[in-house]
């Protein structure tokens, strides 16, 4: 069994910036590729980045690139994510995904694995 848990999320003025992390856990697990979404009261989960595991090719969605920046431990399977510049409009729950599928990286269906989020809240 695959465990993700999210860390580093909290409160940050406009402007700011905050750090996530994202652990893996388990013993034989090998992903394929690992990405961050968000979701925002009432609204769908939003693809925000991805990272591919083989050879660490960066994926963002329009709304985050050039602001957010993704990055692997490829010994320790953890993902991060450097976010940057940030705006009222980029709070929400942000969800760590892995994948051991093929496929587009900005799908959720591409993902297995979920984490159970970590709440970002930034202010004007």
């Amino acid at each position: 069994q695959v465990e993700l848990v999210e860390s580093g999320g909290g409160w940050a003025q406009a402007g700011g910036s905050l750090n996530l992390s994202c652990a893996a856990s388990g013993s034989t697990f090998s992903p394929t590729a690992m990405g961050w979404f968000r979701q925002a009261p009432e609204k769908e989960r939003e693809y925000v980045a991805a990272i591919e595991w083989s050879d660490a090719t960066t994926f963002y969605a329009d709304s985050v690139k050039g602001r957010f920046t993704i990055s692997r431990d490829n010994a320790q399977i953890m993902v991060y994510l450097q976010m940057g510049s940030l705006t009222p409009e980029d709070t929400a729950v942000y969800y760590c995904a892995a994948s051991t599928n093929s496929g587009r990286v900005s799908r959720p269906r591409f993902y297995n694995y979920w984490g159970q989020g970590t709440q970002v809240t930034v202010s004007s």
